[in-house]
């Protein structure tokens, strides 16, 4: 099987010392990427890419419902994450926490994640801001490997979103 053809990486900055902004433009119309991101079956298709296997996508997609998801990383180790929605606006945005459960007292430490979906000529640009509870947290993360595992997934997520056209 050929493999797909991409639009491109995640440009990933650092707007403040608290915050990490993602960038990345999909050959796929806003609706198609959004569904990508909230349906679970999809999910398990793209998130973690070639990392491992996901083991729990479980999605409440409405405000104050909560998501979680659990992958068995092919290194051995279990890494999951969970959080609840803040806002939701189908097609354009979604803000929610995310709370990595590897650390201790994780939702303390939760991230607060905005994405805005925007689409032109059936090309949809994905901005996700994620606002750290410090500067601290903010170069772990970075510092995490974070970009490699997030290219790779975005690559998929590209994958699913024009498989649903």
């Amino acid at each position: 099987m050929d493999a797909m053809t991409h639009s491109g990486k995640a440009e990933v900055t650092l707007p403040t010392d608290d915050q990490i902004k993602v960038v990345r433009e999909f050959d796929a119309p806003a609706n198609l990427v959004y569904r990508a991101v909230t349906e679970p079956e999809l999910v398990k298709r793209w998130w973690g890419a070639r990392r491992g296997a996901m083991t729990v996508v479980e999605i409440d997609l409405r405000v104050g419902g909560k998501w979680r998801y659990v992958m068995d990383a092919s290194n051995g180790e279990e890494v999951g994450f969970h959080g609840e929605f803040r806002e939701i606006v189908p097609n354009e945005r979604i803000v929610q926490t995310e709370a990595y459960e590897g650390i201790p007292d994780p939702d303390d430490s939760a991230n607060l994640n905005t994405m805005t979906l925007v689409e032109v000529d059936g090309r949809t640009t994905m901005e996700v801001l994620i606002q750290c509870v410090n500067k601290e947290s903010r170069d772990m993360q970075i510092a995490s490997g974070m970009e490699e595992g997030m290219q790779e997934s975005y690559d998929e997520l590209e994958d699913v979103a024009k498989s649903l056209a």
